[in-house]
């Protein structure tokens, strides 16, 4: 009997660990910040049609995100960013802290989740389209007690010991008076970041073409592609008289960022990516439909890479889910007047909310790619919001364990989902 027992539990120990194993993989966090089932709709329908697919539908698994925090039913970027790097409910104002203190996360150490990845030598990615210090990737190697900490914040990302980190924000990676890329600094120590990159094994670009032109062999790697963001987040009227368009044309766009990445970081080993579209959370701010519509097929070409890489490389996880609703967007068809393709849109829906055509305020509608049948409509967008509201958000996953993403989810739970691909491990 005691042999019976003891070829059981070896029997036991073998599969668990073979279950351990399969359990762990790579993990690519697609982060398109203020995002709701709406502004995917809108993205559906203008690019697609509303019989068609985008990438963000190919993804498998699908969760019902909750996204109240500790202390309100709506969240900041910095609460959320710090609920998915850490898997505790946080406060509006907390950015990588919780009461004043790094938070212990959900398991049970005093580190984020990328922070426990790099001690456990897993490779790791930080993207941004929008400056270095935007909560929403920040977070994840950064806790400050303020969100406007921008030289620490920015420092702390620098620093970390990432090995990819693209995004803007040259103006708090040099001392004021040092003219950089695109701007002088703004430092007030005298720190220059971008030369402890160099002296510390990061090859610099700048560009979208130095993007094209390095290799994957790099050991670390530091884009830093503009002064602020790769975005000009204004209306569509203040963009127009400034002769701006909505993006930097030397920048590159999130997709070409995670293309690149993916195959930078599988070169080297087991990897942890996050990647937030930030233009979709300040063009929807700024109630811009063209920007928040073109940042949304920027995040979606995003998730398309991933899918890409995910056809040669299954043993990994992407998940995506924001973590707020940047400006309340919905789509306005049968309820407008007259609606025709060669008239201009009202300025408002009938109750006063803000409405935006291809232009802005005033403007011709939108047009839909042909449905199944053929047909095209004209439709305009409307807002609710300047904020950032608990809307319709709907998180997504696809490959390792993405059968965890479905029914009702907590913020908390992308955190859980990361942990058990990375580590082999489902925290309660």
């Amino acid at each position: 009997m005691s042999r019976f027992c003891l070829s059981l539990i070896i029997l036991f120990t073998i599969a668990f660990n073979v279950y351990s194993q399969v359990q762990k993989g790579n993990v690519i966090f697609i982060h398109p910040d203020g995002t709701s089932l709406s502004d995917w709709n809108a993205l559906r329908i203008l690019t697609a049609g509303p019989d068609s697919s985008i990438n963000w539908d190919k993804l498998s698994g699908i969760g019902l995100y909750q996204g109240h925090i500790r202390d309100k039913v709506s969240s900041s970027s910095n609460a959320g960013a710090t609920i998915h790097a850490y898997g505790v409910k946080a406060d509006y104002h907390d950015f990588g802290m919780i009461d004043n203190e790094i938070p212990r996360a959900r398991s049970g150490k005093k580190i984020s989740i990328m922070q426990e990845a790099i001690q456990n030598k897993i490779y790791t990615g930080l993207i941004n389209s929008g400056s270095i210090i935007e909560p929403g990737s920040a977070v994840f190697v950064s806790s400050r007690e303020k969100r406007n900490m921008y030289a620490d914040i920015t420092k702390d990302v620098v620093q970390s010991g990432v090995d990819l980190i693209f995004s803007g924000g040259e103006e708090w990676m040099l001392p004021a008076g040092v003219k950089g890329k695109f701007c002088e600094g703004r430092r007030t120590d005298g720190l220059n970041l971008i030369r402890w990159a160099k002296n510390n094994g990061y090859k610099i670009i700048y560009t979208k073409d130095e993007l094209a032109a390095v290799s994957i062999n790099e050991k670390k790697i530091l884009g830093v592609f503009a002064a602020i963001h790769t975005f000009n987040d204004k209306t569509e009227e203040v963009l127009f008289t400034s002769g701006l368009e909505n993006y930097s044309d030397t920048a590159p766009r999130l997709d070409l960022m995670v293309k690149f990445a993916l195959e930078f970081l599988s070169t080297k080993g087991q990897f942890f990516l996050v990647a937030e579209e930030e233009g979709t959370d300040n063009f929807g701010n700024k109630n811009n439909a063209n920007g928040k519509l073109e940042a949304l097929l920027n995040a979606d070409n995003a998730v398309g890479e991933a899918l890409k890489f995910y056809e040669s490389n299954p043993n990994i996880m992407i998940i995506t889910a924001a973590d707020s609703d940047a400006g309340g967007l919905g789509i306005a068809g049968a309820e407008i007047k007259n609606l025709d393709a060669n008239t201009p849109l009202p300025a408002t829906e009938y109750n006063g909310a803000p409405m935006d055509g291809i232009n802005g305020t005033g403007s011709l509608p939108f047009i839909s790619k042909p449905d199944k049948y053929g047909n095209t409509f004209p439709f305009g967008i409307v807002w609710a919001s300047n904020g950032d509201l608990t809307g319709p958000i709907v998180a997504r996953a696809h490959g390792l364990n993405a059968e965890r993403m479905k029914g009702k989810i907590d913020n908390t739970d992308i955190y859980r989902m990361m942990y058990l691909t990375l580590f082999g491990v489902w925290l309660e």
